[in-house]
């Protein structure tokens, strides 16, 4: 009997395909990656003087790549040798996209097997299509592993040549990058346009009509005199009103309107009404799903991801990296039977449908995320075997593949137009509409319904039914009354937004979506408040680097183009190494200038000024090499575009700039001249000086900084050492002296209230609580302090915590000693609930709510639920905490598996000489140094 080598990525898969294959078939898992290109730093000494030494990559011919098995990947590499050694035939069954193709690629010239090699995939883990795979293998394709090689060594040449730009020009340790330098441009541009953003406002009159028989409803002034009224979308970003023959309200005249029309009545002008059609979304692509598991879940997309990759590992759901959205014909007939089963023959079409994709160069998968096998299991069939965010995202996989085949919602819409006749405000005639969907027959509604992102200027799209109305009908007036608006700015990116965005303009593919969030965020390009993505004041300087002097290569087109060659590249329909060629030597015959020529010709950069961003009024924002702040380039009271002075301005001589740390709570868009001139005052060179210690006689000041505001002393300038007559003055060496008190403020304490007594008893800490004996009878102190992590006690090298800061100057030795009396427990003490509810009706325990590291939750002491971000924990009722609770328990907990801890052994280090001889890659006449 033939034994056969099976090798896939993860232990996960291996351990599921191998209970799906005979006992002839050996299954082992590679664990992703077992080779890259170096970095420099690590390749052998003869190979840093060489070709390959910048790079590891040789630009000078074919940008031939140096590979070398990682580190932590030997031991796997011997072991798959071993076990090929005794096979008769290998399996490379690594994922069918280009990095599953090169990983296989890369796993047949390491181990150079002597039998025959089979290229196995599929797209989906079940019995049925693990065997089918295995009987329909193919050979490798190389221009996959060429698309993936291509956009490897790109990415590699794009990040060697222009981080150290940033690196010299802004600060150590940036990155740049192919896609997430242009993600970053995109999220800096929606901040630049929320900071241009000048907010108008307008006015408009909600009334509430009757026809009688309590059927009141509500509709919107729209039109005076036959002029329609202003609304948020008629003005520009600038604050200008665009729009042309409309009416402008302001709030005395919306009032007049408001106040004629509940006095006068309403009679019926016009009804339309029309057949209302809703088709459903196409099943899910990884960039709608990622979409979708942050709106309805409130996943991040590495989270998301994650989970479904646990999902489709263990058999679940099909592959989850795919830009497709259709469906095998057995997936099509598993939808269908299913909502017929579920919801009846009258929610199932006819016909089955079929989606095309919209996405730019589909490449990856051939199916959409769907769940996996020919009959799918319902959320009730798995909720045995999964729990928490994989359970979710199963049954919201599984309802929006469901719903793909159901059909669609019908109803109607009205539009209801009435007419007040006033005498009021310069007008005769207003208009009001109301509008309203009534939905007759839900279709794919009653299964699923895709979730939307906020969109400006958007009105409330909530079903309600309108009154059977027709024209002529008089109505009664029961309400009138002016409402205030104001324009809202761009709405800033989220997750979803942005992924979304990528997709729309072709920028990354679905591998790409995830890791580009989590690697412009762990750079520090981008903070997270909530679920909008802020870019910090590193990213602008950044992308206003990059913008000046490397604009093609964030140019959204140009990235798009990028991907769209690495798209012919894996057909087969362009050349790599001609591809690369152009990208980085550029083009002579079209003047296309390549990426060395951008490099090399770069001229003079001003970091300073590259690091600048000009607010208004004189003040700019630097991003310096200890975090962004505030300058005051010009002093109030000067006119920034004449340079004349105010009348009554004092102007000082030869004062340097006053300056003022930006906190990491101020968004960009908030930094407002104003803004900026309150940090400034509060953060003068001197401080506000709060008075003088009795004991020292040495002033208190207040001030501002970058880690929030705190109390100092400020100690006298030692003397200047004085020369003898006639002697040439002596370099003075620097003494270490005496470092001020500092103290930082409580968090209840307001830096502009901060008085002298509350300064000094700051600077007094630690404070002294009493005396005590330790174990072997010594008088040793109790001292209670502030810290990193909050106020604690100290007795020796024994630390306990305090509830709050004001503990630590009216504790006392009694209560002291109570608390280290107590068993020391691991973490801070318990806080106070915020809030009791009573007790939950299923548990009967009693429920509070806490405050928690991720924000306020309620418990009932066995099921902890997050608030929403609509619920205050302050006003939050019973009912609505015991429906979180109850909502957590469906759910079911949330399990999680502890990482193993790694053991290394430190090996002596022997000295390798790299092979000289490259290895060729089947049919493909190209080459790769390798170690």
């Amino acid at each position: 009997m033939s034994r056969k080598l099976v090798i896939v990525e993860s232990p996960a898969k291996a351990k599921k395909i191998g209970s799906y294959l005979g006992s002839d078939y050996v299954v082992d898992a590679s664990a992703g990656h077992i080779r890259d290109l170096p970095t420099p730093s690590e390749m052998p000494a003869d190979m840093k003087k060489g070709p390959f030494g910048k790079f590891a990559v040789n630009v000078d011919d074919g940008f031939e790549p140096y590979y070398v098995v990682d580190a932590d990947k030997k031991k796997k590499v011997a072991e798959l040798k071993r076990a090929l050694k005794e096979a008769d035939e290998l399996y490379l069954a690594t994922d069918e996209d280009r990095e599953g193709e090169a990983i296989a690629w890369h796993l047949l010239e390491v181990l150079k097997p002597k039998v025959p090699v089979r290229r196995m995939v599929f797209h989906e883990i079940t019995k049925e299509a693990i065997q089918r795979a295995a009987n329909n293998t193919r050979e490798l394709d190389t221009s996959l592993v060429d698309a993936q090689e291509t956009r490897r060594i790109l990415d590699r040449l794009y990040g060697y040549e222009v981080s150290p730009v940033l690196w010299r020009k802004v600060r150590q340790g940036l990155s740049a990058g192919r896609v997430q330098s242009v993600v970053t441009r995109m999220i800096v541009e929606r901040e630049r346009e929320r900071m241009a953003f000048r907010a108008a406002s307008y006015w408009d009159v909600d009334g509430v009509f009757s026809p009688g028989s309590n059927q009141d409803f509500s509709a919107r002034l729209t039109s005076v005199d036959g002029k329609r009224v202003a609304t948020g979308r008629d003005f520009n970003d600038s604050g200008e009103l665009t729009a042309k023959e409309v009416v402008h309200l302001d709030g005395q005249r919306a009032g007049a309107i408001a106040e004629a029309v509940a006095a006068g009545h309403a009679q019926v002008s016009s009804v339309q009404e029309k057949p209302y059609t809703r088709r459903p979304s196409a099943p899910f692509t990884t960039s709608t799903l990622q979409q979708e598991a942050s709106r309805k879940l409130r996943l991040s997309s590495r989270d998301a991801m994650r989970a479904a990759q646990r999902l489709y590992e263990n058999g679940y759901i099909t592959y989850m990296r795919t830009d497709s959205v259709t469906l095998s014909e057995s997936a099509l007939t598993a939808a269908r039977t299913q909502a017929r089963d579920l919801y009846g023959a009258q929610y199932v079409p006819d016909a089955p449908r079929r989606y095309a994709g919209k996405a730019k160069g589909a490449q990856e998968a051939h199916e959409a995320i769907r769940p996996a096998g020919d009959r799918f299991r319902t959320p009730a069939q798995v909720a045995g075997e999964l729990r928490g965010t994989e359970f979710a995202l199963y049954e919201l996989i599984w309802k929006r593949t469901v719903a793909s085949q159901m059909a669609d919602a019908r109803g109607s819409t009205a539009t209801v137009k009435l007419q007040v006749p006033i005498d009021a405000a310069d007008a005769k005639l207003v208009e009001f509409t109301a509008s309203g969907t009534v939905i007759t027959f839900r279709g794919f509604l009653a299964a699923y319904e895709e979730g939307r992102d906020v969109e400006r200027n958007s009105d409330d799209n909530t079903e309600r039914r309108l009154p059977k109305l027709s024209e002529g009908v008089r109505l009664e007036v029961l309400e009138a009354e002016a409402k205030g608006h104001e324009t809202s700015p761009p709405p800033r990116y989220t997750e979803a937004s942005i992924v979304k965005a990528m997709e729309e303009k072709g920028i990354g593919r679905p591998s790409t979506y995830e890791p580009t969030i989590a690697t412009i965020t762990n750079r520090g390009y981008i903070a997270k408040r909530g679920s909008a993505l802020i870019p910090t004041w590193t990213a602008f300087a950044v992308v206003r680097l990059m913008e000046q002097h490397f604009p093609s290569l964030v140019d959204y087109d140009f990235t798009a183009s990028m991907e769209a060659d690495l798209d012919k590249i894996a057909a087969g329909d362009e050349q790599r190494v001609a591809w690369l060629t152009q990208f980085y030597f550029g083009d002579k015959q079209e003047s296309r200038e390549g990426l060395r020529q951008m490099v090399d010709d770069l001229g003079e950069i001003d970091a300073r000024e590259i690091s600048t961003i000009r607010i208004g009024e004189g003040i700019a924002v630097r991003v310096g090499r200890y975090g962004p702040y505030v300058e005051e380039l010009i002093p109030a009271g000067i006119d920034p575009a004449t340079g004349e002075v105010a009348e009554g301005v004092e102007v000082p001589e030869n004062k340097d700039p006053r300056r003022a740390s930006i906190t990491d709570d101020i968004a960009p868009d908030e930094m407002t001249p104003a803004k900026a001139r309150e940090l400034l005052e509060q953060s003068d060179d001197d401080g506000r000086v709060l008075g003088q210690d009795p004991a020292s006689g040495h002033d208190i000041v207040a001030k501002a900084g970058r880690y929030g505001p705190y109390v100092t002393e400020v100690l006298p300038a030692p003397p200047e050492p004085q020369t003898p007559a006639g002697e040439k003055p002596k370099r003075a060496k620097k003494v270490a002296g005496p470092k001020p008190r500092t103290a930082s403020l409580f968090k209840d304490m307001e830096l502009g209230s901060i008085d002298l007594e509350t300064a000094l008893k700051l600077l007094s800490l630690p404070r002294v609580v009493g005396s005590t004996t330790d174990d072997k009878g010594e008088s040793v102190d109790i001292t209670a302090q502030n810290g990193r992590y909050g106020p604690y006690l100290k007795k020796g090298t024994d630390s306990r915590s305090l509830q709050t800061e004001s503990q630590i100057f009216d504790i006392t030795l009694e209560e002291a000693l109570a608390i280290y009396a107590q068993p020391k427990q691991r973490g801070r003490a318990a806080a106070p609930p915020l809030k009791e509810l009573g007790a939950d009706p299923v548990s009967g325990k009693p429920v509070v709510v806490k405050d928690g590291r991720f924000g306020p939750y309620v418990t009932d002491g066995e099921t902890n639920a997050t608030l929403r971000k609509d619920d205050d924990p302050t006003t939050i009722t019973p009912e609505r905490g015991f429906e979180l609770l109850a909502d957590k328990r469906a759910k079911g907990p949330t399990t999680r598996k502890r990482a193993a801890k790694k053991t290394t052994k430190k090996a002596a280090a022997k000295k390798t000489t790299a092979k000289k001889a490259p290895a060729k890659k089947a049919a493909a006449k190209k080459t790769a140094k390798s170690s």
